[in-house]
């Protein structure tokens, strides 16, 4: 309903001037209304009061008189106790909705492109990808069809962890095994092994820094095995991205090794920007104002005092490969929460470092825990981390037996299908419908519900008009045709919905909150049940009511469709 607003300002302009107030008073107070009940925009009068030396009430009264020819055809204006309510007409409404049912993107605007990186998901090599890597994951990945989607050149970047200290840990583990293939390798157990013999046994741990080295300097045997462990880490990977349904692919990983050439080259650019200092050992860079929980100052580590580099290095490394290499104005951490204080550090070194200028965009993108439904971080019965892959095959069982119960005709090729695009898809929506800067509970039960805001309850909304379609043997395509007629009242709220939708989307990306489109979907699907309740469609008495409910389902479905897909969620055409 953004237009609406900027139409209704455009033509209040004249008649506040002509009563005499000035623009800078009106035009904060005029607002989308948060209660569609009482109107679609409103204006307070109440901070008038003391420009126009009247009270609130005789104010809006003044305002909605001079109102009524000037804004008939867009708006019916009232007054009550001091607010000013502007309502769309039903004409207005008509013609925005035709807008959007003509625009194969429902008034989305494409903006100038900009390169945009988004780093998410990172995993680490040789373990295997738990429900901790979810939000990550699915969130990148929405952010990505979105910005896409706005016209923007997305490069997506999974920053895996495949290099430094663990590695030399881990391949002498593997080293230790007798007769173990690679590919057998059992990831469940192998990390914590491998960990376990470096905490516990000095000898293996001397020996693993030596294998550090050795790596580092290109010996061709570890080399060899690193590069084993990297590939078949990268099968799984790719299995547990397949059934999630995101975009990255193995052309996206820019894992800890690409920037390993880098590092010396960051050493060396914060040495002539004078920002290096030396501190146990370690060079580091200290930054003005932070400090640590005692109040002395708080070291932002480069390379330890052992040589090796740390994470912060590699991070400096990968923003001068994205701003001189990749050209990006723009780049994103998908990461959670804890690594706040990391990333301003980081940034404000880069900017300090002259990496980056001002002009660059580094956001960190922030998000909660996943929490059980006994509100702690969501694990196993025995505590541990819940593998993903397990996680997404319990969804989709659980949906095939929510399923089985509701629709007893499909075959079983067709139930199994249906099964993983709601299981898969209700896990994600779950996640995304979260507000990402808090925890949420992770709860079976209600993300498999076809009720409330689930994703259920979306893709059941997409279906039930492609069954409208198939029992009325009419074609989308041509209803598409049909003139929109509002009338009735539902009517006109399902039309108030349809053309929030790029509103909606804008908004998503620019505060990156993918829960904002999420949120907008289930808005959406609850007018066109209110509508599909209250206004017959096949059984309408006329035929051009008929028609012109036809093609209101038919855009309900295609921005349900396209709002699933720009949150990596698939829209079956039968449940």
């Amino acid at each position: 309903m953004r237009d609406i607003v900027t139409l209704i300002s455009n033509n209040l302009a004249e008649v506040m001037d002509d009563l005499g107030i000035d623009k800078s008073d009106w035009t904060p107070l005029l607002t989308q209304a948060t209660d569609t009940a009482h109107g679609d925009v409103a204006m307070p009068c109440h901070a008038l009061a003391r420009v126009m030396r009247k009270s609130p009430v005789v104010i809006a009264k003044e305002i909605s008189v001079a109102c009524q020819d000037k804004m008939s055809s867009i708006a019916e204006v009232d007054s009550i106790n001091g607010f000013l309510n502007f309502t769309a007409t039903p004409n207005w409404l008509e013609n925005a909705v035709a807008d959007v049912a003509s625009d194969d993107r429902f008034g989305v605007n494409i903006e100038k492109q900009r390169i945009i990186v988004i780093d998410y998901s990172s995993p680490n090599v040789a373990k295997t990808m738990h429900v901790g890597h979810l939000r990550s994951t699915v969130i990148g990945d929405a952010l990505n069809r979105m910005l896409t989607y706005k016209g923007h050149h997305v490069v997506p970047e999974n920053h895996i962890g495949d290099w430094g200290t663990p590695f030399g840990m881990l391949i002498e583990h593997y080293l230790e095994l007798e007769s173990v293939a690679v590919v057998d390798i059992d990831f469940e157990s192998f990390y914590k092994k491998a960990r376990s013999k470096f905490d516990e046994n000095e000898e293996f741990a001397n020996k693993s820094r030596n294998r550090v080295v050795k790596l580092q300097s290109g010996d061709e045997s570890t080399l060899e095995l690193w590069q084993q462990l990297v590939d078949i880490s990268l099968v799984h990977f790719n299995d547990v991205y397949q059934k999630l349904g995101v975009l990255l692919t193995n052309e996206d990983l820019a894992g800890e090794s690409k920037y390993e050439v880098l590092l010396p080259e960051v050493v060396t650019r914060l040495e002539q920007a004078n920002l290096l200092s030396f501190s146990q050992g370690a060079e580091v860079v200290f930054l003005e104002g932070w400090v640590n929980r005692e109040g002395e100052p708080l070291p932002l580590i480069i390379r330890k005092g052992d040589g090796g580099f740390n994470y912060a290095t590699t991070d400096l490394a990968c923003i001068i490969d994205r701003v001189e290499n990749i050209g990006s104005t723009e780049f994103l951490y998908v990461v959670g929460q804890e690594q706040t204080q990391h990333f301003a550090m980081v940034f404000e070194v880069a900017r300090n470092a002259g990496f980056m200028d001002e002009s660059i965009r580094a956001v960190h993108i922030p998000f909660g825990m996943v929490l059980g439904t006994d509100g702690k971080k969501l694990a196993s019965r025995g505590g541990l981390a819940i593998s993903l892959k397990d996680l997404l095959d319990e969804a989709v069982l659980r949906a095939d037996a929510a399923i089985a119960e509701k629709n007893q005709e499909l075959s079983e090729s067709e139930r199994a299908e249906i099964a993983r695009i709601i299981g898969i898809g209700a896990v994600k929506y779950s996640d995304l419908s979260s507000d990402r800067t808090k925890d949420y509970t992770f709860d079976w039960e209600k993300m498999l519900s076809f009720e409330g805001n689930t994703s259920p309850y979306l893709q059941y909304a997409h279906a039930r008009i492609c069954s409208i379609f198939n029992k009325s043997g009419i074609k989308r395509e041509s209803a598409r045709e049909s003139v929109i007629s509002l009338v009735e009242p539902s009517e006109l709220a399902l039309a108030r919905s349809i053309i929030g939708f790029a509103e909606a989307l804008d908004d998503s990306c620019e505060k990156y909150l993918p829960h904002r489109l999420a949120t907008y979907l289930h808005s959406l699907a609850q007018s066109f049940a209110a509508f599909y309740e209250n206004c017959p469609v096949l059984i309408a008495e006329e035929e051009s009511v008929k028609l012109s409910r036809l093609a209101l389902c038919d855009l309900t479905a295609r921005i349900l469709n396209t709002g699933l897909d720009l949150l990596g969620i698939e829209s079956p055409e039968r449940m």
